[in-house]
């Protein structure tokens, strides 16, 4: 009886000694974590930190926040842009949605972008096109360039073949 005691107690123990080992090992990690240590903010000392931090908050004061009201605003008008590519016939009044939402801080915005990729079917039921006269192409101008040349050459025409009178 006394062996079996002996050995549920060595097994016990044999068990525990891990456990403890462990445990211990734990607390000295702890321990070691909760000593000072020096730490280094940064790699520069002295007047270079100094003239480091100066120049790091001029950016960050100064050059920031105009690359980020510019990169806003850039973002903001590109529905005006993509209306005018694709020559929608309300592109004015996409560009005025856009310049509402940079005063609004961008709630329209999602409208405007939405607007410009629409297909304009009503406007197409109601003129025939779904493209706005208002959109200067460079075909336009040299075609009627080139019909008010062949208007001026037919009137000197019929001029040469029946003189006006004048009295």
């Amino acid at each position: 009886m006394k062996r079996e005691i002996r050995g549920v107690i060595t097994r016990s123990t044999r068990r525990l000694r891990p456990l403890t080992c462990r445990l211990f090992l734990l607390a000295i990690a702890f321990a070691l974590l909760g000593l000072p240590s020096t730490a280094h903010a940064s790699l520069f000392h002295g007047e270079t930190l100094a003239s480091i931090a100066n120049g790091i908050s001029w950016v960050v004061l100064i050059i920031a926040p105009i690359i980020g009201v510019v990169a806003f605003w850039m973002v903001h008008i590109l529905p005006e842009k993509i209306a005018e590519k694709k020559r929608h016939p309300q592109a004015k009044a996409i560009q005025c949605v856009c310049l509402l939402s940079l005063c609004f801080g961008g709630i329209l915005w999602p409208l405007a972008w939405l607007w410009a990729y629409t297909k304009p079917v009503l406007h197409k039921m109601a003129y025939g096109t779904d493209v706005g006269e208002s959109h200067g192409h460079a075909g336009e101008e040299e075609a009627s360039e080139n019909e008010v040349e062949k208007l001026r050459a037919r009137v000197a025409e019929l001029e040469a073949k029946n003189p006006v009178r004048q009295g």
